[in-house]
């Protein structure tokens, strides 16, 4: 049998790749990638055409998006802690939880599929920032309002990672692991404003594939999802250990 630590660094594994790939699927979703040129361009006190042409504009665009990740990465690394001390306060019922939040991912995973709708998940926000433009403390107060008020739409998947947080034994590893599902969505804000003119056909081309980006999205929160409700991410990090056992350093 293998150690509780060396088990709990294989089980980290899944659970980091599903946060960082869980934030490149947000950053991907209808109501953040189409406005993620006007926001840049408003945060860094430029035009989006600026930002096409001038180098200047994207070195201030870029400078106003590293604050903007900041201030979003600010929240979801209190979420973490959160919820991996919600989780330790319930050790005791952890397998419950568990079950629970993996159908409650499940569902939602069914929803980005469309088998049905939920209503308050359809709501579009937007979140105003008042005359902070072009400003690094406005563009670190955008990323904490960004955090807040696009929960309906980042809910799903965010529910996801959350719940995976509070299945951690350590406070640091739920934070670490809402850290990483922030890189995941913060790294692709930080390459379109350093490399906007290269990045407008690949945006452009995910604008038209949006359908097929959000059931991407949902098949993904359904397979986590049954894999929390089953245990079988569980066993997916047992199976990790044994196929590349140099994991056993990092317990």
């Amino acid at each position: 049998m293998f150690e509780t630590e060396t088990f709990l660094a294989a089980a980290m594994l899944p659970a980091l790749m599903i946060a960082f790939s869980a934030g490149i699927l947000s950053f991907l979703s209808p109501c953040v990638l189409p406005i993620v040129p006007p926001y840049l361009a408003y945060m860094g006190g430029v035009s989006v055409t600026e930002m096409e042409g001038d180098r200047a504009a994207r070195r201030r665009a870029v400078l106003a998006a590293v604050f903007f990740v900041l201030g979003l990465s600010t929240v979801f690394l209190i979420l973490g802690a959160g919820a991996s001390a919600l989780g330790r306060a319930f050790a005791s019922y952890r397998p419950y939880l568990e079950t629970a939040a993996g159908i409650v991912v499940v569902i939602f995973g069914l929803h980005f599929l469309g088998l049905f709708r939920i209503g308050f998940l359809d709501r579009e926000v937007r979140v105003e920032a008042g005359d902070q433009g072009g400003s690094a403390f406005g563009a670190y107060f955008l990323g904490l309002a960004f955090a807040f008020g696009w929960t309906p739409c980042l809910g799903p998947i965010l529910s996801a990672i959350l719940s995976l947080a509070g299945s951690q034994a350590e406070i640091g590893k739920g934070i670490f692991l809402l850290g990483i599902y922030a890189l995941g969505l913060g790294v692709p804000f930080l390459l379109v404003a350093a490399f906007f003119p290269q990045m407008k056909r690949p945006m452009a081309w995910m604008k038209r594939n949006m359908g097929v980006i959000e059931k991407t999205s949902g098949v993904l929160l359904v397979v986590v999802g049954l894999a929390m409700a089953t245990g079988y991410l569980t066993v997916f990090a047992f199976w990790l250990l044994e196929a590349l056992p140099f994991l056993a350093a990092f317990g």
